[in-house]
């Protein structure tokens, strides 16, 4: 537990540290997370750390300001009477905190006898001396246990199962996440340390988990071998261990087992309803769900050529199991994904979306399934709704944060579309499409630096996918775009021309090359490509052309005006002809 939680702009940590270094220097105990990756300030981890905090000190800056993060924290303080705000270049405060005094830092210049620094720690002490009153109270409440599940080792001999030991790990930390007297490290945490080759006593201090979980899958035809090993990370020694030999058939009940076994070999008491929250499955279908941890897996690489993939084996996978509720919601992203296809029926996304919704009304990725099905429309209003739904439910969903922020986009809610993309591209590190748009939004605000920062961190990202897969088409389609944000015009035009050759079929891919060409001046190319765009798009595909602030430069052009005419006329044709 520490005495004060500092809650910053991460932009602003080599103005923070100064400040965290003189509270330190009075004797108190800071966390402020210098040392997590992207990504984790998300998680469990930080919520944990907040909640313990007795004090909270919030720095705001002209770029604190604008996170929904930081004002959440702030807010989250200032509800339970600890919170103590400063301010840096006389930023402006958000006006629900403008009646709190602030102390205004701009003069102290890292001088520990500073009238303001000194003004500072008074209106510290007396915060942590009402704290420690309590605080005795608050210990008990809170979850002493706290566990980090790594991902279970694929001991197949096939590569390709990996995402068998995955979903069973994915899994695991779901269970445990029901046990309220344990802290579960989140899932995006946990696959951070992948094959790492330290110590479990050293992952346990980085995820600051009393202990670690490992294990190994070895899935051999209908046959599925787990071990599993529980790790006290402050001894480095093994709490528990087991090896688990059963039929496929199986696996629903030894998940179970395993939990229950780590909630017994940790000392914790299961309460009624989450003994029956443990034994509560998504299916009872052990093939159904095989079929669906792939068709995840597809899901996760974000290529287009993977949509139809994905739809087959959902499909699949609800002729098993038609009550599977996460089945069904992946098949509606996955439709969503080819919502520009002008022959796909507005029936075929809604539906899937309503069974998802229908039987997993307390599911994320349900209401994220309807946020996709409005978005397809071009209902960005109703949209940004059900992706806020999806986020109450689990606030680090990837697909309902990029949701949120792919209709704040169709709003232009520039702002507000950055904090949700932000969450979305920190929590998946694989992911270039919404790190991606987030360089579009800066643009529109003329902002160069971060525009130049976000464009360097999602052409990494597009880098690294597009060696392991050279035609990724949806990256290679971004990519060209996030050259032309960093000023390589030559690049960006051969990945261009390489990107037509790899996948020239690929609407999705030639609109973003569209964007890339108009951002570069090149008004012909761009209008030459989004033409034939154009004659094939779907109704929401003609709605997010007419909002996209990239194509803002050739919308003067008569070209423009007629291409849109044409393709509304004929989708208006195509309404008309459909049997009532």
């Amino acid at each position: 537990m520490a005495d004060i939680f500092v809650s910053y702009s991460r932009q602003d940590r080599a103005r923070v540290a100064p400040l965290v270094a003189a509270l330190e220097a009075q004797g108190w105990s800071v966390w402020w997370d210098p040392e997590i990756t992207p990504g984790e300030e998300f998680d469990s981890l930080i919520a944990r750390e907040l909640d313990a905090a007795r004090s909270l000190v919030v720095v705001w800056t002209p770029l604190s300001v604008e996170s929904r993060w930081v004002r959440g924290e702030a807010r989250d303080a200032a509800d339970r009477g600890v919170l103590v705000p400063v301010r840096l270049d006389n930023a402006k405060l958000p006006i629900d905190f403008r009646a709190l005094h602030a102390t205004d830092l701009d003069g102290w210049n890292e001088d520990r006898g500073h009238a303001a620094f000194l003004s500072l720690c008074k209106a510290l002490e007396a915060k942590l001396g009402a704290a420690r009153a309590v605080a005795s109270v608050a210990q008990k409440k809170r979850p002493q246990v706290s566990i980090c599940v790594l991902p279970f080792a694929n001991m197949s001999g096939d590569p390709e199962q990996e995402y068998f030991s995955d979903g069973i790990t994915e899994d695991i930390i779901t269970d445990l996440g029901k046990v309220s007297a344990l802290s579960v490290v989140s899932r995006n945490l946990a696959f951070s340390f992948k094959g790492a080759t330290g110590g479990m006593a050293d992952i346990g201090r980085q995820a600051h988990a009393s202990h670690v979980l490992v294990g190994s899958v070895r899935k051999a035809g209908e046959r599925v071998r787990i071990t599993a090993q529980l790790i006290d990370a402050s001894r480095d020694s093994q709490v528990w261990g087991e090896r688990y030999d059963r039929d496929l058939n199986d696996i629903f009940a030894l998940q179970d087992e395993i939990s229950k076994a780590i909630v017994a070999a940790l000392k914790l008491t299961l309460l009624p309803e989450e003994k029956e929250a443990l034994a509560q499955r998504a299916t009872s279908n052990a093939e159904a769900y095989r079929l669906y941890l792939m068709a995840r897996q597809f899901w996760l690489k974000d290529n287009e050529r993977n949509n139809e993939i994905v739809i087959r084996i959902c499909r699949h996978v609800v002729e098993l199991d038609p009550n599977y509720a996460q089945a069904w919601a992946t098949m509606a992203l996955a439709q969503w994904n080819l919502f520009w296809q002008a022959d796909l029926a507005y029936e075929d996304l809604e539906y899937p979306a309503n069974q998802a919704l229908a039987l997993g009304p307390h599911l994320a990725d349900s209401h994220a399934a309807r946020a996709a099905v409005l978005r397809s429309v071009g209902n960005f209003k109703e949209a940004l709704a059900a992706a806020r739904r999806a986020i109450e439910l689990e606030p680090t969903s990837y697909v309902a944060n990029r949701l949120a922020g792919l209709s704040c986009m169709g709003l232009r809610l520039y702002d507000e579309a950055i904090e949700y993309l932000g969450v979305a591209a920190d929590v998946m590190e694989s992911d270039f499409t919404a790190a991606g748009i987030i360089v579009q939004c800066y643009e529109v605000k003329n902002d160069q630096a971060r525009t130049r920062t976000a464009a360097l961190r999602a052409m990494k990202r597009i880098e690294k996918i597009v060696s392991e897969d050279p035609g990724h088409g949806r990256a290679i389609g971004f990519g060209v775009a996030m050259l032309v944000a960093l000023g390589e015009r030559e690049r960006a035009m051969e990945w261009a021309t390489r990107a037509r050759l790899i996948d020239p079929d690929n609407a999705n891919l030639l609109y973003n090359l569209a964007c890339g060409m108009s951002l570069l001046g090149e008004r012909g190319r761009a209008l030459d490509i989004l033409e034939g765009v154009a004659e094939r798009s779907s109704l929401g595909m003609l709605s997010w052309i007419e909002t996209d602030s990239d194509l803002d430069a050739i919308r003067d052009d008569p070209r423009y005006r007629v291409m849109i005419d044409r393709a509304r006329q004929r989708l208006a044709q195509k309404a008309d002809a459909r049997p009532a």
